[in-house]
This record gives C-alpha cells, sequence and structure tokens, in this order.
C-alpha cells in the first residue's frame, strides 16, 4: 500500500490556538496523518486550528476533499480552522473551490494567531 508523502507537527504557540505544520504532499494517503494531527490539536485544548501550508509540495483534489473532511471535524468540535502560508497557486485553488469561504486565509502565523485568538502571539 502506498504511504503518505507527508508529516505534520503540532505545536500551540498560544493558549487554545493550535497550528498544524505541514510538510509534503496533501493527497489520499494524508487521511490518516491529518486525522492524527487534529486529534492531537484538539487533545491540547485547540479553540483554533491554523494549518501551516509553508511546507506545501502538492495537493490534488482528494486533498482538498480531506481539507473539507477535516473542516465538519472542526466545525462538529466547536473549533474554528484557519489557513497560512498558501502559494499564490492554492489561494487561487482556494477561491474555486470556495474553501476560502470556509477556511479563513491569512497572510503570516503572527496575523492569523492575532486574529484568531484575540491578541498577539
Amino acid at each position: 500500500m502506498p504511504e503518505a508523502s507527508i508529516s505534520m507537527d503540532v505545536r500551540v504557540p498560544v493558549d487554545a490556538v493550535a497550528v498544524i505544520d505541514i510538510e509534503g504532499e496533501i493527497t489520499q494517503f494524508a487521511e490518516g496523518v491529518l486525522q492524527d494531527a487534529h486529534d492531537q490539536a484538539t487533545r491540547k485544548g485547540a479553540t483554533v486550528v491554523l494549518l501551516n501550508f509553508s511546507g506545501l509540495d502538492y495537493m490534488n483534489s482528494s486533498g482538498i476533499g480531506l481539507l473539507v473532511t477535516l473542516l465538519v471535524r472542526t466545525q462538529r468540535n466547536r473549533q474554528q480552522l484557519g489557513a497560512f502560508g498558501l502559494s499564490e497557486h492554492y489561494r487561487e485553488i482556494f477561491q474555486l473551490t470556495r474553501l476560502d469561504e470556509a477556511i479563513v486565509i491569512h497572510s503570516d502565523e503572527a496575523t492569523a494567531i492575532a486574529t484568531t485568538s484575540g491578541g498577539t502571539p
């Protein structure tokens, strides 16, 4: 069985905000890794989950589907989902798929944290 070419690290820069640092490819094979990262963020008490896409190498339509699934999971957990570090190409993909209407895209991590946590990093 093919393996995911991705790793995700979860960190908590401020209370209740978890950042998931994405490195590699988001394809169908990333499902377990993404779920585990979200579970870690939730266990750490995150009410805001921020996806850091600055290490993203590739994402296909299956990866977009995984983000939609993650969006549903965060909404069920009463969490906010945001993103930063998207290249111009992936910003356009978010616009075309209308993901940018459900996942707030920030210019950088500091802005994302300040905007979602109500404070400064």
